[in-house]
């Protein structure tokens, strides 16, 4: 799953709510509704966005409920995730996808059965690294279980979930039963218990026509391990639940693609009309007398500053979908609304890439590319405006 804000970022991030504008070369962006959030974090090299994405999403929920600032420790949830993985990968005899990615709904199930612990109680860097790094990991453990369903004893032994455990547990370390925390002792369970969230209180929510709109189904992702269902809308009423999400105060656990060009790693999002250049205009004879550099180097000046931008429908996003153009890539927050110096609505994302980018951590989505590129959303579901509720059958 895959990547956008401010001058004032610093203090967004730190739990305040800014309204100054952030301006990056030909770029002027002016927050219109803006969340608190938590800091940004770093994922580094591993496929944890989901964990990231859903816990920095849960601590802002924990912000708008009055429960305060907390750091959540994400290992913990990967640590529960990769054993839960294992165990049905082995019962599948290996048909499933057993790599580093996930769903937004690992979170929320880890929380509720299991439980969640502070950062500083589990970190997950048990392996002499000062930063997450899971590859060497997940091709242990992958070696491991590939070894087990070709079932050399000819049943799989007593022992094999002891030796599964011990491989996740010396890199993330081993799960905590209690800990102690400002001086108070929890167990995992407790302590979410006191956090007072509700697992069951959040839904995901998409938008595909290869399923009837208004019902529940998993999105065909190789991530989707669980295979957790989605609410379907009408790409127009999920784009009424953003809104309507930001502006009654909720923030967005947002699942996208971001491959595309038009996310730069500048913290910029949006959907260029590139078609537009070859179709028509005065520099079409330029444009196609270039060679394929000399127009990647065009489209990267052109992503530099405002840009005419496609015009999304529900049949594009399909067909993206369909044709492996849009895919499963990343997880982010979306935490806000701004403008840009032409009045275009932009989302504020906040990423798990670290803050080495132009927004320091943050990146500005245009309206269109979230339209075009959202796999799917979790949200409160009393984020969800009420007429669009009834048809979904929420309660």
């Amino acid at each position: 799953m895959k990547r956008l804000i401010a001058a004032s970022l610093l203090l967004a991030c730190s739990l305040t709510t800014v309204g100054a504008q952030e301006t990056q070369g030909d770029y002027v962006f002016t927050p219109v509704k803006e969340l608190k959030i938590t800091s940004v974090k770093n994922q580094n090299r591993t496929g944890t966005c989901w964990c990231f994405s859903t816990l920095g999403f849960l601590e802002s929920e924990l912000l708008r409920m009055g429960k305060g600032e907390y750091d959540l420790s994400e290992m913990y949830i990967v640590n529960h995730s990769y054993k839960d993985k294992a165990d049905k990968y082995v019962r599948l005899h290996g048909k499933l996808n057993f790599a580093q990615g996930g769903s937004f709904y690992d979170v929320l199930y880890a929380w509720k059965n299991y439980g969640v612990v502070p950062e500083e109680v589990m970190t997950g860097l048990q392996y002499g690294e000062d930063m997450h790094a899971h590859s060497e990991m997940e091709q242990v453990a992958t070696a491991y279980l590939s070894t087990l369903i070709k079932n050399p004893n000819g049943k799989l032994s007593t022992a094999w979930k002891k030796g599964f455990d011990g491989i996740i547990d010396a890199y993330l370390g081993e799960l905590p039963e209690t800990f102690t925390y400002k001086g108070k002792d929890y167990t995992p369970m407790s302590f979410a218990k006191e956090l007072g969230l509700n697992p069951d209180d959040y839904v995901s929510l998409t938008s595909y026509t290869h399923h009837p709109f208004y019902t529940t189904f998993p999105i065909e992702v190789e991530d989707n391990w669980r295979w957790s269902d989605s609410y379907n809308l009408p790409i127009d009423e999920l784009m009424q639940v953003f809104d309507n999400a930001i502006n009654t105060g909720y923030t967005i656990a947002w699942g996208s693609d971001v491959s595309e060009k038009g996310f730069t790693r500048n913290g910029i999002a949006v959907v260029p009309d590139i078609e537009s250049m070859e179709r028509s205009g005065s520099d079409q004879d330029h444009w196609l007398g270039l060679s394929k550099k000399e127009k990647d180097e065009e489209i990267k000046k052109m992503l530099n500053k405002p840009c005419k931008e496609l015009d999304i429908t529900q049949d594009m996003r399909q067909i993206a979908y369909d044709n492996y153009q849009t895919t499963d890539d990343h997880g982010m927050q979306i935490y806000g609304i701004a403008k840009d110096q032409n009045g275009k609505k932009f989302y504020m994302v906040k990423n798990s890439w670290g803050t080495d980018n132009n927004y320091k951590g943050v990146w500005y989505a245009s309206e269109a590319f979230v339209k075009y590129k959202t796999m799917n959303i979790i949200v409160h579901k009393d984020a969800i405006p009420n007429a669009i509720k009834a048809k979904l059958g929420i309660k």
